[in-house]
């Protein structure tokens, strides 16, 4: 009995041996991609912050705080371009997001069945166009727009509101912040409305019909139903297009004016750390390369700390969700 059962215990200990040495090679193997990916994010900073360290041993700290940028006499100040960065994206998330959350609802809640197919694809086709013909568009189309019809008028109106008037006051130059937050709100809102649209895909149907048999309008359906059941993803979806915006080059390039000086005006020309780097660095030399180096690592913070404050405000969300 023994000798005809060994056969029969030993086959499936075997296979148990199998399964558990495959399952901790595909365990390290996807170990080694986080790995990789760590130390390629960290290899990247790091050589960046190598390259700055000449304009960081000149500079010092003043670096960071200084708004001076004067590559003939080797002073230069990180603060103007870090503004124009910040600026450009803050604009381009206030246009985009309401925007992103129309169309997501009106696909989702709104728009018949036979439309919200050609709609949505139409959206994320123009996720796909390269950056430079948003550039390009930008600077034949948008900015004579904003010479002709919005400077002027932002110069008549907004410009006389207390405090805030020195903000939409300038030259009708077209080319500024202002537009340059304008191109990357059309870049973005293709991301943030396709994940919007996802997610409010996945809110539950029978949640949704108990509301509006209970007498909830559309837009409390959408507001109190939809919005608070996809909050977390919603947030996501933001932030993803936030450092789409914070790390954008060519588009910003165009329409931004590339003049590195701090102004508070929207109307007049700025810079962001993308679109110097871009415009400077092939002709760079010396300290100033190594100032274009030190910047780029400033990028690689400013989008860490704002996707590090993404992950944190999730957990918060997750937090109270799960309380």
């Amino acid at each position: 009995m023994n000798a005809s059962a060994l056969p029969v215990n030993v086959a499936p200990r075997s296979r148990d041996l199998r399964d558990a040495r495959a399952d901790r090679v595909f365990r390290y193997v996807l170990l080694a991609t986080v790995v990789f990916v760590l130390l390629a994010l960290a290899s990247a900073a790091l050589s960046m912050l190598w390259g700055g360290r000449e304009a960081l041993q000149a500079q010092g700290w003043s670096f960071f705080f200084s708004a001076e940028w004067n590559p003939v006499e080797n002073r230069y100040g990180a603060l103007a371009p870090i503004y124009g960065t910040i600026v450009t994206a803050m604009i381009a998330m206030i246009i985009a997001v309401p925007i992103s959350f129309g169309i997501a609802l009106f696909l989702t809640e709104v728009a018949p069945r036979w439309l919200r197919g050609p709609i949505g694809t139409a959206i994320e086709l123009l996720a796909a166009i390269p950056s430079i013909i948003y550039g390009m568009w930008g600077l034949f189309v948008l900015v004579p727009m904003m010479t002709e019809y919005v400077t002027p008028w932002l110069n008549d109106h907004a410009g006389a509101i207390p405090f805030l008037g020195v903000l939409f006051q300038g030259p009708p130059l077209g080319i500024g912040i202002l537009t340059a937050g304008f191109v990357l709100a059309i870049m973005v809102i293709p991301f943030i409305a396709s994940v919007m649209r996802e997610v409010f895909l996945t809110v539950p149907a029978r949640l949704k019909e108990s509301a509006y048999a209970l007498g909830s309008t559309r837009w409390e359906v959408s507001w109190d139903i939809v919005l608070p059941y996809t909050r977390s993803a919603v947030i996501g979806g933001i932030f993803l297009g936030l450092g789409r915006a914070l790390g954008e080059t060519m588009a910003v390039a165009f329409v931004v004016g590339n003049s590195v000086r701090l102004s508070p005006s929207l109307l007049e020309p700025g810079t962001t750390i993308a679109a110097l780097i871009a415009n400077d660095f092939g002709e760079a030399t010396d300290t100033y390369r190594s100032a274009l180096l030190l910047l780029g690592f400033v990028l690689f913070i400013v989008t860490f700390v704002v996707l590090a404050i993404a992950r944190l405000m999730l957990m918060q969300l997750a937090r109270k969700e799960g309380s």
